[in-house]
């Protein structure tokens, strides 16, 4: 392949993706030169997946050959738009009509009333685009978008990602043939380094920095790896951006690997993401067979070739030399540092490991240069960040944002609020390893530096919305359950640790704790983050630090009031009848397991506390709302 050949199946293919870039007049216009009417988007990620695309496609596929129009209409399926709450999802350019929650039945009206007779079905729009005059909007031009600024996720829900030609037509491998053309490994190293870019894997170190290191190392063998591992509860922006745009990833570990002296690399990758998997294989040969792996990589004789690594989906197989580890044919487990992998990492060898996220962004810094991203997020954070909304929130997905951007507008603005008008608690961000943002810090910038003066981090993307029903006990408690399954066992601080500290939350949120005990966290919490041998045990306290730092009052309630204040420890709950709202039916106490519940025909029931299960059934069959939790 040589830059001849890249742009010239750069022109044959750009206009098509266009399309999908420019709407009105201009859009249909480039829509005819194209050989296609319309183009329907829609999303095949693992969230619209599930919520039932494929058959939303079948029915597409279908109905298009019912009405003649296979030949008029492409039909593309991408990556993930970001609005997985509204899955499965449909898009049709020019128009740039956004169709949520499609059925099979949906497609049937769209085929026929919008592609064929040219009259968009707006009942059947994402509300957020349909002006109250009725005319239409662009998805860029909704709350949930506006603010976003997608780098990262620039080609997910826009390109086919199974078709390498049209990641070529978004500028696709221009980057890596500046790079071994026009630029020297230092330079590109020097052009990392200036654009300030940290590892969006969780602990934000400068990549150019990496990356020198390993250059500095003298082997005769380097090896540059891609974390994909992604473990992190509630989290999927990895995921996402393999399944909607992996070329951009074989790119951009091309070019890690000409910078330090590389020439294989390996992208470990969790089995329990079979699309992202698929995708990827698809990229790899495709990239291949084009000869942007291989040997001689447009002719500057640099040769670099990628293959995949299967994980079990252990946890601790994120952290980078348990990573390593594990592709060597070994168990998971850390090794202790230093030597640091850019020494001595890979079977031994210096080895550059960055996560997804990070690599999705180095082509982008080529092209454009440091400057250009520098321009973006804030002076110690440059560029964006990908965050997978969670949790009690209205807008679900997946998040771009500039480094810097508010607390609040992430809620409020992208997020569309928190449901059923309830009250926003906390943030959790950074997963296992993170810790809960409260309510008084919602206008707090989102980068490194303000999240870890919070007691907080990064990691690598989740963020999960808490409201008023919400224990931050018990959120410290999950957290802590899902580290002590996910533990190695290697090291004694966190094999036993975390085991410790999860008896004593344990035995708090059954209302048996004392005082004493959140001493005895704390001091436990000390010495694993001192002596734990990787990241796992040293920051496995933290949800539980942050939730005490900022709702003390909620670990003294459960430990001297003996309740839970948001009434979600089962064993704290207690189950009430109103006197004034019961009606004697009898309903409850007859499905009460427990007979713990008496009282006459036509006169108010009783609750004998000291019988009852905390099961909720009888207010579940409590017509008259008459009893309550505590």
């Amino acid at each position: 392949m040589t830059l001849e050949e890249l742009n010239r199946i750069k022109q044959e293919h750009e206009k098509i993706v266009q399309v999908r870039e420019i709407v009105a007049s201009e859009g249909e216009k480039l829509a005819k030169e194209t050989g296609y009417r319309k183009q329907v988007l829609v999303c095949g990620g693992t969230g619209c997946t599930s919520s039932g695309s494929k058959k939303v496609l079948d029915a597409l596929h279908k109905s298009l050959k019912d009405n003649g129009l296979e030949d008029e209409i492409l039909v593309v399926r991408t990556g993930c738009f970001g609005l997985c709450s509204l899955g499965p999802i449909m898009i049709v350019y020019p128009e740039g009509a956004f169709y949520s929650q499609a059925t099979p039945e949906g497609v049937q009206r769209i085929v026929k009333e919008h592609l064929k007779e040219g009259n968009i079905v707006k009942d059947l729009l994402y509300k957020e685009t349909v002006h109250t005059d009725g005319s239409i909007i662009s998805l860029s031009e909704t709350d949930f978008y506006k603010k976003q600024l997608r780098i990262a996720l620039r080609n997910c829900g826009v390109i086919d990602p199974e078709d390498i030609n049209e990641y070529i037509a978004v500028d696709g491998y221009q980057a890596l043939a500046k790079a071994l053309t026009t630029m020297t490994p230092d330079d590109v190293i020097n052009e990392i380094t200036a654009s300030g870019l940290r590892g969006r894997g969780g602990g934000g170190f400068p990549t150019g920095r990496k990356w020198s290191f390993a250059k500095a190392s003298v082997n005769d063998v380097k090896y540059v790896c891609c974390n994909a591992d992604e473990g992190d509860p509630g989290a999927f922006m990895d995921r996402s951006i393999l399944e909607g745009d992996p070329q951009c990833i074989i790119e951009a570990m091309a070019i890690a690997g000409y910078a330090i002296g590389a020439h294989h690399g390996f992208v470990y990758i969790r089995a329990e993401y079979p699309i992202a998997v698929q995708r990827l294989q698809i990229a790899i040969d495709q990239a291949r067979s084009m000869g942007f792996l291989g040997k001689n990589i447009f002719g500057s004789g640099f040769d670099f070739d990628i293959e995949i690594r299967l994980g079990a989906g252990a946890f601790v197989c994120g952290e980078e030399t348990a990573l390593m580890t594990s592709i060597e044919g070994h168990r998971g487990e850390p090794r202790p540092r230093p030597p640091f992998p850019a020494v001595k990492g890979l079977f031994g060898k210096p080895t550059v490991l960055n996560n997804v996220e990070t690599y999705a962004n180095i082509a982008q810094i080529i092209l454009k240069g440091s400057e250009w991203f520098t321009s973006m997020g804030t002076p110690t954070s440059p560029g964006t960040k990908v965050f997978a909304l969670g949790g009690k929130i209205t807008n679900v997905g997946l998040v771009e944002i500039p480094m810097g951007t508010t607390l609040r507008e992430i809620i409020e603005e992208i997020g569309g609020g928190i449901p059923n008008g309830k009250k926003f608690k906390a943030a959790q961000t950074g997963g296992p390893s993170g810790g809960c943002i409260p309510a008084k810090h919602i206008d707090t910038p989102i980068d490194y530096d303000s999240l870890i003066k919070l007691g907080s981090m990064m990691g690598s993307g989740g963020m999960i919305i808490l409201d008023e029903d919400t224990c931050m006990v018990d959120i410290a408690k999950f957290y802590l359950e899902f580290t002590v399954d996910e533990s190695c066992g290697k090291c004694t601080p966190c094999r036993v640790g975390t085991r410790r500290l999860l008896q004593i939350l344990d035995k708090i949120t059954k209302g048996k704790g004392t005082m004493e005990d959140l001493d005895k966290i704390e001091e436990l919490a000390k010495h694993m983050q001192l002596s734990s041998l990787c990241a796992l045990g040293q920051t496995a306290p933290n949800p539980i630090l942050s939730t005490m730092n900022y709702f003390r009052d909620e670990y003294i309630a459960h430990i001297q009031d003996k309740t839970c204040p948001a009434a979600v420890c089962k064993a704290l709950k207690k189950y009430e009848i109103i006197s004034d709202k019961c009606k004697g039916c009898t309903l409850c106490a007859r499905n009460c397991p427990a007979n713990a519940i008496t009282g006459k025909v036509k006169t108010p029931h009783v609750i004998n506390q000291d019988k009852c299960i905390k099961c909720g059934v009888c207010m579940n069959n409590c017509r008259f709302r008459a009893i309550e939790v505590h």
